[in-house]
């Protein structure tokens, strides 16, 4: 596979939203950040649909990364939904999705520079 998918952290709605809203606008980025109100595997799936600016990416493939990490980490995802669970209710679990290829090839270019 050539896509990474982990659980980074919990957030305000609004925070996660300006972020969107700012630094997610280019289609070919080589990341992509998902947020859920839920820590489960059937919220972030959905919340791939809310990408603003969704990268020009196989997105079947996403997805299969996605349930990879939820079956190979069972103890991460527990730990990140208690987190959740015991935060306020406008807080986000936030994921962060990573394309190797693309972000090979911004390496590659800052190493040009």
């Amino acid at each position: 596979m050539s896509y990474n998918f982990e659980i980074v952290g919990i957030t305000p709605v609004l925070t996660f939203f300006n972020y969107q809203q700012e630094l997610e606008t280019n289609p070919k980025r080589s990341k992509a950040y998902l947020g859920s109100y839920h820590c489960t595997l059937d919220a972030f799936i959905k919340s791939t649909q809310m990408i603003p600016q969704k990268p020009e990416w196989n997105w079947d493939e996403v997805v299969e990364t996605m349930i990879d990490f939820w079956l190979k980490h069972e103890a991460t995802v527990k730990k990140w939904k208690s987190e959740l669970d015991n935060v306020q209710e406008d807080n986000l679990i936030i994921a962060r999705i990573a394309n190797f290829s693309v972000l090979r090839t911004e390496l590659e270019q800052l190493m040009d520079v």
